[in-house]
């Protein structure tokens, strides 16, 4: 997190979206726009995260403005929940920080048959199963292993690779962004570094803010588009939000090594060397696309086999199958990811990288990339929120293309860094005080939890509020959380 404020010019644009002109720095080839209401802005002033959507708007071949979400917060280059598009035709670049460290980082949502009266009763059971079968944790390893050979075809098949498994059927892949695999994927530009910190780790939760929560929908905003997802008042759903773990966060260190000099060799010059960038169409833009795109499917798989683990689990603790328990994916999508994407821009069509990080694609009814199921609804945008409060389902709506290149936010993003997340618990029990909420959470450790409490996180029904109301995804369903397992 910023440790100082931002001074620079926040000129509000709407209700709902603020601009830093491109005037405010020399080299800004586009304005900022964050997506924002009165509510939120004072906070992103005393962060230094409006000065990194600044920055991004320095990026070569970058179109119409340099883009955060409203759960924006410091990170890594790009803020965490910025958005950019480059056009390759304008001398466009890739940016591993635009991506992030954890490539593909993402959200699935599973519904199932039952009803928070079902579950009340086996709760504990339930989540002490789940927490003791899946791994969660720093490098925790799991019971899928992928020889290199193996892990290599895997990265480049993505999620229909674990057919042969028997651990994936077509109605989750019909219901997967992009079917769980991009095509282009280059496994041989994954360092053996990365493979072996991947070989272990599919099917693992990991640590930090990643989850595997059991939630129960207690708000229907949208009846029409709940009933095509299977969703009901007091049903019982599943989120998991994980990435690439180990694998991807090494592709991503292993590109930022690669790029030391490349932006000078091109002419670039960078306001902050964490914006560090390579042309599209040179070869080091190429070659970490196609590292980047083999992390991806591997982070497709990952979410694949953890959702196959905690449907094991529930079949396990509820004497039936998982498919008798209708415990069907609803949607999984991606929120830290680079896609070449068709979009109108200025009036033409243009094909663009789409930079989102820590942000959610959020394509409208009749996007031909919705799946069939949603043609008349929009794809399923899914925000987890903290989880001591709630998380939303949402649909893309026709706004996200006219003005985000069809992106929303991804949740409810940071309030505090981890450090002062941890001095605001020092001697409180998280799980304790979520417990007496009727929420049983378990973790690898005391400041795992402490990192992660509801106090750390803003708002999220504030956060959805600002997207529904611009017009870029709608709400659909809120989900209270009732169990978590965390790293």
């Amino acid at each position: 997190m910023g440790k100082q404020g931002f001074d620079g010019p926040i000129e509000r644009v709407t209700p709902y979206s603020w601009r830093i002109p491109r005037r405010y720095r020399e080299g800004m080839r586009v304005d900022g726009i964050i997506y924002a209401d009165q509510r939120l802005i004072a906070g992103l002033k005393a962060d230094q995260a409006p000065e990194q959507v600044a920055n991004v708007a320095h990026l070569p071949g970058i179109q119409v403005a340099s883009l955060a979400m409203p759960d924006i917060h410091w990170g890594y280059g790009f803020p965490i929940g910025g958005v950019c598009a480059t056009d390759p035709d304008e001398g466009g670049v890739i940016s591993p920080g635009g991506v992030g460290y954890d490539i593909n980082c993402g959200v699935r949502l599973v519904r199932s048959s039952l009803t928070e009266a079902d579950v009340r009763p086996h709760l504990k059971q339930l989540v002490n199963a789940l927490f003791e079968q899946i791994p969660t944790g720093v490098g925790r390893s799991g019971s899928y292993r992928f020889e290199r050979d193996e892990l290599r075809r895997l990265m480049a098949d993505g999620v229909p690779y674990l057919r042969r498994r028997g651990l994936v059927t077509e109605h989750d892949l019909e219901h997967t962004e992009a079917r769980g695999r991009l095509d282009g994927a280059e496994p041989r530009w994954v360092s053996d570094r990365a493979l072996d910190r991947g070989a272990d780790q599919c099917g693992t939760l990991g640590s930090g803010n990643h989850f595997l929560e059991v939630q129960v929908v207690d708000e229907i905003v949208d009846a029409e588009a709940a009933a095509v997802m299977g969703l009901r008042l007091g049903q019982v759903c599943v989120m998991i939000h994980s990435g690439s773990r180990g694998l991807g966060y090494q592709v991503c260190d292993d590109a930022l090594t690669t790029l030391r000099g490349v932006p000078e060799r091109y002419g670039i010059q960078l306001p902050d060397r964490q914006l560090a960038c390579a042309p599209v169409n040179s070869p080091a833009g190429e070659r970490y696309i196609g590292a980047m795109r083999a992390a991806a499917n591997f982070a497709w798989c990952n979410r694949q086999l953890l959702m196959w683990q905690a449907r094991e689990v529930f079949a396990d603790v509820f004497g039936r199958s998982w498919a008798t328990l209708d415990m069907q994916l609803i949607y999984d999508v991606a929120h830290n990811i680079a896609k070449f994407e068709e979009h109108v821009v200025n009036g033409q069509n243009k094909g663009v990288w789409v930079h989102r990080k820590g942000a959610t694609r959020a394509f409208p009814p009749g996007h031909p990339e919705v799946p069939a199921a949603y043609q008349a609804i929009g794809q399923p945008v899914i925000i987890p929120g903290d989880m001591g409060r709630a998380s939303w389902v949402l649909v893309g709506q026709p706004g996200s293309m006219a003005h985000t290149f069809g992106t929303t936010c991804h949740g409810a993003g940071r309030a505090l860094s981890r450090t002062a997340a941890v001095k605001r618990a020092e001697g409180r029990r998280i799980d304790t005080e979520l417990e007496k909420s009727g929420i049983i959470a378990r973790a690898r450790s005391w400041k795992g939890l402490a990192e992660e409490q509801p106090d750390a996180y803003k708002d999220v029904d504030v956060v959805v509020d600002v997207v529904h109301q611009a017009g870029l995804s709608k709400r659909v369903a809120r989900m209270r959380p009732i169990g978590v397992i965390k790293g």
